[in-house]
């Protein structure tokens, strides 16, 4: 069976210049998750249509997530599981705990679960990104037990950061398929 690649977008959505727009249109077995409201997010609303669309796919998902949408996957993992689901790629977590970092329309999101994660996990992080101190995605990602790699300086991982088609990303992408494929 093929694995499907789910690109779930953080808080307003990501737009036509986001990496994960580019991966939608360039790899065939991606597909999006949509949510009702992209701009007011309600962590129970979005953790039930996440779970929906995971329940849809009759096949090994590998989750790539963006921003807030990393604590959502977080939340998800705690309520759910899913034998799917074979490995994340959480990419500059949106330190919802934090109102220095991320602005009160997440604060639902918050407390952001620590516990290990039940799939194989990437963290990736800018040393610059305005939504969560870098220590702290460190933290994240020992917490989940999950690898974690520096792209330096590159922002929030977003339009702004002009990655495109990031193919330093798509390798970190294809590392995690070959360990969820063993």
């Amino acid at each position: 069976m093929n694995t499907k690649i789910l690109i779930i977008p953080g808080l307003g959505d990501s737009g036509d210049a986001h990496w994960q727009t580019y991966w939608l249109n360039k790899f065939d077995n991606s597909i999006k998750l949509n949510q009702d409201n992209w701009d007011e997010p309600e962590l129970d609303k979005w953790i039930e249509r996440l779970n929906e669309t995971i329940l849809k796919l009759d096949c090994p998902i590998i989750l790539v997530a963006h921003s807030l949408s990393v604590a959502l996957v977080v939340h998800w993992s705690s309520r759910h599981t899913n034998s799917n689901v074979k490995g994340a790629l959480l990419v500059a977590p949106a330190d919802v705990d934090s109102s220095a970092h991320t602005p009160d329309v997440v604060r639902n999101f918050a407390p952001i679960p620590i516990k290990i994660l039940p799939f194989h996990s990437i963290v990736v992080a800018s040393e610059n990104d305005p939504f969560v101190d870098f220590n702290r995605a460190k933290y994240f990602a020992s917490q989940w037990d999950s690898d974690f790699i520096s792209i330096g300086l590159k922002g929030h991982i977003n339009s702004d950061s002009n990655l495109k088609f990031w193919d330093k990303g798509q390798l970190i992408l294809q590392k995690l398929y070959k360990t969820t494929n063993r």
